[in-house]
């Protein structure tokens, strides 16, 4: 993609999620310009090593973002461990071993802290800084990432359960489910188009292949040697063919009926958001523009700022004082 577009594009994805969240006047790209210049280009190269030792890590940290700020809000509480007062939402259906990422997360913390002199940067600012970073590194778009979210000091397993959408959704689930954090059917099909990257378990999938009709039959039976009917949960397929790059195979995978999980394919299925898929799958250079005003937007979602929540010392554990 040309770069002649881009400050055009975040310049309005920037004013685009000012009036779209509610977060937004209390969070900003420059917020440690002063306290830690070094804190984004620390955590760049701490990210940029893991994709480069691990590929498949950039779509760990993308989902990790994701599926914190779907649950009250960006707020970091993915990363709690769980503690006789914290039911942690690593044991939630929608992360329990299949969340990762997290030791990438805490050499983070370590190295931007050391960069920093002491704790300044959130767990939460961490989590959408090398969300952004990570899909630069497999060739997305990038955009200013808004900061200043301070770190929950509680969790909610419930709460993820009942939030995170689900690998087994209807159109209308999801579209629901993106409505109740402020998000519109634009967004539901430009944040499912992370799934551009990364791999999905046998497990979510394997519905989808042996009783859904809305799937192309060699497909399925090529996904069936991987996901047989029983068994190999923890089995896993690429999302899309490009698994390691982010493009719009995604799209173009479901205008062939080759949507991995049912949830992808109900985007494509005779729906309100049959238009929008189609457009991504032809223009890669609109997906990105949209996926970046999209991603800014999502992570406004509620966020803890001023003197609300803690910037962590260690992302698994709340400060005690």
């Amino acid at each position: 993609m040309a770069s002649s577009g881009y400050l055009s594009v975040f310049f309005h994805a920037f004013v685009f999620a000012s009036l779209a969240t509610t977060g937004f006047s209390q969070l900003s790209p420059n917020y440690y310009d002063y306290t830690c210049p070094n804190a984004l280009s620390t955590i760049k190269s701490v990210v940029e090593g893991a994709v480069w030792k691990e590929r498949r890590m950039g779509a760990s940290l993308l989902r990790l973002h994701f599926h914190d700020c779907f649950v009250n809000g960006c707020d970091g509480s993915i990363l709690l461990d769980p503690t006789s007062s914290i039911d942690s939402e690593k044991n939630a259906g929608p992360n329990f071993q299949s969340a990762r990422g997290f030791e990438v997360v805490d050499d983070i913390k370590k190295a931007v802290d050391a960069a920093c002199g002491k704790p300044v940067v959130s767990c939460a600012d961490i989590l959408a800084v090398a969300a952004r970073d990570s899909v630069v590194a497999l060739g997305g778009p990038t955009w200013e990432v808004q900061l200043g979210r301070r770190d929950s000091t509680t969790a909610s397993r419930d709460a993820a359960n009942k939030d995170i959408p689900a690998p087994f959704f209807s159109l209308s689930q999801l579209i629901e489910n993106f409505k109740n954090k402020g998000l519109d059917e634009k967004d539901l099909v430009v944040l499912s188009g992370g799934h551009t990257i990364g791999y999905a378990r046998c497990a979510t999938f394997r519905d989808h292949i042996y009783k859904d009709t809305d799937i192309n039959s060699e497909f399925a039976q090529q996904l069936k040697y991987i996901c047989p009917i029983n068994g190999g949960d923890s089995n896993l397929s690429p999302l899309d063919p490009t698994a390691a790059n982010f493009d719009v195979a995604y799209y173009s995978n479901l205008l062939q009926t080759k949507g991995l999980l049912h949830s992808d394919q109900e985007l494509f299925n005779g729906g309100s958001t049959d238009e929008l898929v189609k457009q991504y799958s032809y223009y890669p250079e609109a997906f990105f523009q949209d996926f970046a005003k999209s991603m800014i937007k999502m992570g406004n979602i509620q966020p803890l700022t001023g003197d609300q929540g803690e910037v962590r010392v260690d992302c698994r554990k709340v400060n005690y004082y």
